[in-house]
């Protein structure tokens, strides 16, 4: 492939302000949702993740706001409900605070406040829920609200707390009204269900009882150190299992508190700048504690009894503050995800501290930034409200001195347009299409659209805005213009799917292109979900629609959603561009759009009353479509393998003879182009099916993920994206991750793994053991420390290391991404051998290639470029070399980041350069 390699593309990272669970433990008797992870961002995004036992998957993300900032998140959920022997499991709530006087509540389906609460009291700076009622105390107190209530702590001094009570949320009561003193409560937290602990800013930890709104009492910390401010600020406060009440402060210690008597048990100088964060695990064994000087620290009582606390771990997981923490343990689970302004979550084992490595999740979205429009050479970027286009072309011959090449500007890149979208919602998702000359932008609440026509003599885009259609009004989750540009498919909030259908392309000055005023409204397969389930945990969130394809011959749309499903839609009939628009299709298109998703039905008569013909064609639902399995995780990746044949070739049917009666008759039949679908799961389980035939390909059924490279199946990292090289008849998928890139060869079959026999009935018996007998993925982290290196670090033995210099044939010839332009025609085929299989290897150097098919490698990858934030097509390539690619980077260090504390050993970054 010819590849840009771009480091050029602003993407500036949010920080973390706030992370919470959906539980804080789920045990093998109780019955709740599957846990979610919220990150709540200083630009207003909340990200949910779903931890998958270890492989984490960013689901989707709640776009925010200009000016608005998620500063604490916390979860709640409704009482479990027996009706008719069955269990309703209760729903899972999400609230924010954003330092207003606002409490909002989040449509988790469609990404949208639910409702909102405020109250006359100053701005909410920190937000905790009440515990759920226990079996013991539903039974010793019957009649008691079994609901969770909100506290809020402000920065007046008041503490007020939230009623969510009948799935509402209302200011309930002030427990305490602005204290005199004007002291802030930045911390709070419950201690049982009518105790409630509070940290302010004048060196003092209340305890209330919320029956009353008295105060139980008061612990002071005292005055601050000498030389510093007189005032400490508890910044952070927990309460152990037992009642044991733990504190961080700008002292940098922590404090352990007896929670029945309220005085101060220990404290322990652990950091040299504030504690910001700290977390515990269930039982209360453990504790955790994150501050400014970027040090994650670990306590664990010790000593007869266990009465006392010391530190026993610290590292330094981030390179600038942690700011929030959160911890679960359950479900294969039990880890520890902390963050701050360094924007990446970091995921640490709890229950498995120093014996598995932890992981630092990306800072940038799962679904790419990046879009291409690879005729014109165009790339786009978005992030929260603004655009950038670039034209990417390869560079030119190199200056001769080195001087006159430092003073020459970059040539293979020009910024030719940059948009900011009015208004105050982020973007959600934006297109090109394959022209350049159109591009569609939505939110949550519009869609907006602008024309690009160049401006040759300047070489930059101008940028027309252009009128949007009534029907687009009510903003869109996806949005994506279909390889012909005839289409643009729009996927509603509430995962509705609509296609709009171009009339005029408008590549001229005088011609701005137009919409059919009619959209068309495609019906997804009602899965016949249980009610108990939609109506209880999660509700009809996994039914969110995160991806969508087209096909190479823009007849073919598939879409999926959280839970796994995959539905096909089909364009039938053939293209008659004289058939009129009929003057009463905006009355229609409203009517249409206006339906419910509810009324999903699988009778074709009831999808034809609502679906009309537009020049000739209609989309329908694929009939085969009910045959497409549900598979294990959420598909990360769709993408439809391109035909060696020219699609001109296949866009057409055979065209039907107008009559009297019908004269502008509709064909039926199904397209006879290429539908095989690639699929990627967030667990890295590769599929591909025959989309018209509702079945697994051929080549699937031989290859199953069980006989891809070992390597490629213990990857951590979720897929982001796949290119397809079919040049000169190849058949590679190139597909690629955060850490690196992987290619395919989708025309051979894999050899078989070792350690599999074949049976006599055909069955296949795998005897594998992955590193550690399977403990890579034991927590939630990042995997298993290798026993052999358990025992080295500092301060114990040391490990000699004997490197020896063994050069094997594989390692003489370059990567093919190395090889310079002027050596790319003559190694990119043989570079490859030599990262092929040994057997392979020596097989081509003794046979050569005599058909030209024994030099193709079954795989190949690279950990060249990192972090990747995506990889789009920006041309047709060099003849023999595959495709045109650009490969974003965006590397963290690069990233501009408030200032920090400078603590120890700062030194070796200045000397290092970093």
């Amino acid at each position: 492939m010819d590849i840009h390699r771009c480091r050029f593309v602003p993407f500036p990272p949010s920080t973390i302000n706030a992370l919470a669970f959906s539980h804080s433990h789920i045990s093998k008797d109780q019955k709740a949702a599957p846990p979610r992870l919220a990150v709540g961002r200083a630009n207003g995004d909340i990200e949910l993740w779903n931890p998958q036992g270890g492989a984490w998957l960013q689901e989707t993300i709640i776009r925010g706001g200009k000016d608005r900032s998620i500063d604490g998140l916390v979860w709640t959920q409704d009482p479990n409900e027996e009706v008719d022997g069955k269990t309703f499991i209760g729903k899972s709530r999400l609230f924010s605070i954003g330092y207003t006087t606002t409490v909002t509540e989040w449509d988790l389906a469609k990404g949208r406040p639910l409702r909102q609460a405020s109250g006359n009291h100053g701005e909410i700076w920190c937000i905790a829920a009440q515990p759920p009622l226990s079996k013991s105390e539903k039974a010793a107190t019957p009649g008691q609200l079994e609901g969770q209530r909100l506290i809020a702590g402000c920065t007046d001094g008041a503490l007020v707390l939230y009623s969510t009570e009948d799935e509402d949320l209302q200011l309930q009561r002030v427990l305490v009204r602005p204290s005199a003193k004007k002291a802030k409560v930045i911390s709070v937290v419950f201690q049982n269900r009518n105790i409630v602990v509070a940290g302010c800013t004048d060196s003092t930890i209340r305890i209330y009882d919320i029956r009353t709104g008295a105060v139980v009492r008061n612990m002071t910390l005292g005055s601050g150190p000498k030389g510093g401010p007189k005032e400490i600020i508890v910044w952070a406060v927990k309460v152990l299992r037992d009642g044991t009440i733990v504190s961080g402060d700008s002292t940098g210690e922590i404090k352990i508190w007896d929670g029945k008597l309220h005085t101060l048990r220990q404290r322990i100088k652990s950091h040299q700048q504030d504690i910001l964060s700290l977390a515990t695990n269930f039982d209360g064994s453990a504790i955790f504690s994150g501050g400014m000087d970027r040090r994650t620290v670990v306590y664990k009582p010790i000593g007869k009894g266990k009465s006392r606390w010391a530190e026993v771990a610290h590292r330094r997981f981030h390179t600038h503050d942690v700011k929030t923490m959160a911890s679960f343990e359950g479900s294969g689970l039990s880890v520890i995800v902390s963050g701050g302004p360094d924007a990446s979550p970091t995921v640490v084992p709890l229950g498995q501290y120093g014996f598995e490595n932890q992981r630092s999740l990306p800072f940038f979205p799962q679904d790419t930034l990046i879009r291409s429009a690879p005729k014109q050479g165009l790339m786009m970027s978005f992030w929260e409200r603004e655009v950038h286009i670039w034209h990417i072309r390869k560079d030119p011959d190199s200056a001769e001195d080195e001087e006159d090449l430092e003073n020459k500007p970059p040539q293979g890149r020009k910024l030719v347009a940059k948009i900011l979208i009015k208004g105050e919602p982020n973007i959600t998702s934006a297109a090109l299409n394959s022209e350049g000359s159109l591009l569609a932008v939505s939110t949550n609440s519009e869609i907006k659209l602008f024309q690009l026509r160049p401006k040759p003599e300047e070489d930059i885009l101008r940028v027309s805005k252009l009128p949007v259609p009534s029907s687009f009004s009510s903003g869109a989750r996806l949005i994506q213009f279909s390889p012909d540009g005839k289409w643009l498919c729009i996927v509603r909030p509430d995962s509705q799917i609509v296609l709009s259908r171009l009339l005029t392309p408008g590549t001229s000055s005088t011609s701005p292109p137009t919409f059919h005023p009619r959209l068309t409204k495609i019906a997804r397969l009602d899965r016949k979900t249980e009610k108990h389930v939609l109506l209880g945990g999660l509700g009809s969130y996994n039914r969110t629609v995160t991806q969508l394809a087209f096909s190479a011959d823009s007849r073919i749309l598939a879409v999926s959603d959280i839970s796994g499903h995959i539905d096909t839609f089909v364009l039938t009939g053939q293209e008659d561009l004289s058939q009129q628009i009929s003057p009463d299709s905006d009355a229609a298109s409203s009517s249409s759009s206006s339906s419910s998703s509810s009324s999903e039905s699988d009778s074709e008569d009831e999808e034809d009353a609502k679906t009309k013909a537009i020049f000739g064609q209609t989309w329908t639902r694929n009939p085969s479509a009910a045959l497409l399995p549900k598979l294990p995780s959420a598909p990360v990746v769709l993408s439809f393998r391109p035909s060696a044949i020219s699609p001109k070739l296949l866009n057409g049917t055979v065209p039907l003879h107008p009559t009297r009666n019908t004269p502008h008759p509709i064909s039926h039949a199904l397209p006879t182009g290429e539908d095989r679908l690639l699929v990627i799961t967030s667990t890295s389980q590769i599929y591909e099916f025959s989309v018209l035939k509702g079945s697994l390909t051929p080549w699937s059924r031989r290859n199953p993920t069980s006989v891809f490279p070992d390597e490629f199946k213990r990857t951590l990292e979720t897929v982001r994206g796949c290119i397809w090289d079919t040049s000169l008849g190849r058949e590679r998928a190139w597909i690629y991750s955060v850490g690196w890139i992987w290619m395919f060869d989708l025309s051979r079959d894999f050899p078989s793994p070792s350690g599999e026999r074949e049976l006599v009935n055909g069955d296949k018996s795998k005897k594998r053991k992955r590193n550690g007998g399977g403990k890579e993925r034991a927590s939630g982290a990042g995997g298993a420390i290798p026993d052999e290196l358990l025992g080295t670090g500092i301060s114990r033995r040391m490990q000699r290391v004997v490197h020896e210099e063994v050069l094997e044939e594989s390692t003489l010839i370059q990567d093919p991404m190395d090889v310079d332009e002027a050596e790319e025609d003559n190694v990119p085929e043989l570079a490859l051998v030599r990262r092929g299989s040994k057997d392979e290897g020596k097989g081509a150097k003794g046979k050569g290639r005599e058909n030209g098919y024994e030099a193709r490698p079954h795989e190949w990858h690279t950990f060249k470029y990192r972090p990747i934030m995506g990889v789009v097509l920006v041309g047709k390539g060099t003849e023999g070399l595959g495709p045109e690619v650009a490969v974003v980077e965006r590397p963290a260090w690069e990233a501009g980041l408030p200032g920090r504390w400078e603590g120890e050993q700062e030194w070796r970054e200045k000397e290092v350069g970093l």
